[in-house]
């Protein structure tokens, strides 16, 4: 395959598709395949609209752990079809598991190489924004955390594929926006009492950090749990229900307090996975970078994992607010390019 001169890459995840162009452009597009699978080909050729002109796409991916795929192998072909016939004949590498670039026909035969790897594009570019030495890579988003571990500028990590990240602290499944509060915690205090949660899809972390201030109301924004607008006063309805109440009798200062409480715990559960992630690989981390939609929540889990006196770097400073909101796809980009000039 000759060498594209401009490219375009995509990661297809299974609630947002995001791309990054090789000019710097980037675009990130909610989107829920699970419940519209035979629309992939559509958004994408949607998503692909918003941006210039490109040669040669690159692709990683995460939604072939949906359940509208009976395996992980039929998803990433699945996800590989659709790209194909939304990119319109360009030609096309797909990001592995293993650090390496793999034609698509590699991967239809050895589809295990492409599960789940985006992490690992945006692990390899990361790290070279902080010194040598033991550091760490905090990415929360809507709903993962990736805490890779990294040593003298590279990706330091013990576990490859989810279920292995997953046994090894390297990957949480919680982040600010899509995890269920009862997936966090069985109680919460109520007013100075422990109290039991219901085990029901009512509030979500997002809740959490509408509640706190953290992330922005937007009454468009329709993805809550129960439909209605993501705002901080429809927020309190939904954390009420989480203890079986309503409005009636759970005031703001309750639906505050309830949401640092949440807070604590889900910051304590990736503090802990923090330490065993590095704990094993490079000991106690000296740097960090931080990232994703949760990046404040993930400057809160430096501040606690790292030594005294510990360098923290923000990706959305280094590579502003448009290339970190696509940060795996704008990582993917940059590799596939040097890929390219080493040729």
């Amino acid at each position: 395959m000759s060498f594209p001169p401009t490219w375009l890459a995509l990661d297809v995840g299974g609630a947002n598709l995001k791309a990054a162009h090789s000019s710097g452009q980037s675009r990130a597009l909610p989107f829920e395949l699970w419940k519209h699978p035979d629309e992939l080909i559509q958004h994408l050729a949607s998503l692909l609209e918003t941006l210039p002109a490109f040669d040669g796409v690159a692709v990683t991916m995460t939604a072939e752990l949906c359940d509208c795929y009976p395996t992980r192998a039929v998803g990433v072909r699945a996800i590989l079809d659709a790209t194909l016939g939304a990119i319109g004949g360009r030609p096309a590498l797909v990001w592995g598991i293993d650090g390496r670039f793999h034609e698509v026909e590699e991967i239809r035969r050895s589809p295990h190489l492409a599960a789940a790897a985006n992490w690992l594009a945006l692990a390899t570019v990361a790290a070279r924004l902080i010194p040598e030495g033991p550091g760490i890579l905090i990415d929360i988003g809507s709903t993962t955390t990736d805490l890779i571990p990294l040593a003298d500028r590279r990706a330091a990590v013990r576990g490859r594929t989810d279920t292995e990240r997953l046994q090894t602290g390297e990957l949480v499944y919680a982040g600010v926006r899509r995890t269920p509060l009862c997936s966090l915690a069985r109680e919460l205090p109520f007013r100075g009492r422990p109290t039991g949660l219901t085990a029901e899809l009512f509030a979500t972390t997002l809740d959490v950090y509408l509640t706190l201030g953290e992330i922005r109301s937007d009454p468009a924004d329709l993805s809550p749990a129960d439909g209605r607008p993501a705002t901080a006063d429809a927020a309190r309805d939904r954390l009420a229900r989480m203890i079986g109440s309503d409005r009636d009798g759970f005031t703001p200062e309750d639906a505050f307090a309830f949401a640092q409480a949440a807070d604590d715990v889900l910051l304590a559960r990736l503090e802990e996975a923090a330490i065993r992630a590095t704990g094993a690989t490079v000991g106690r981390p000296r740097h960090a970078v931080v990232a994703g939609s949760g990046e404040f929540l993930a400057r809160r889990l430096a501040s606690r994992v790292l030594e005294p006196g510990g360098e923290v770097v923000s990706l959305e400073r280094a590579w502003g607010p448009v290339a970190s909101s696509a940060a795996c796809a704008h990582a993917l980009v940059e590799l596939v390019r040097e890929r390219g000039e080493s040729r």
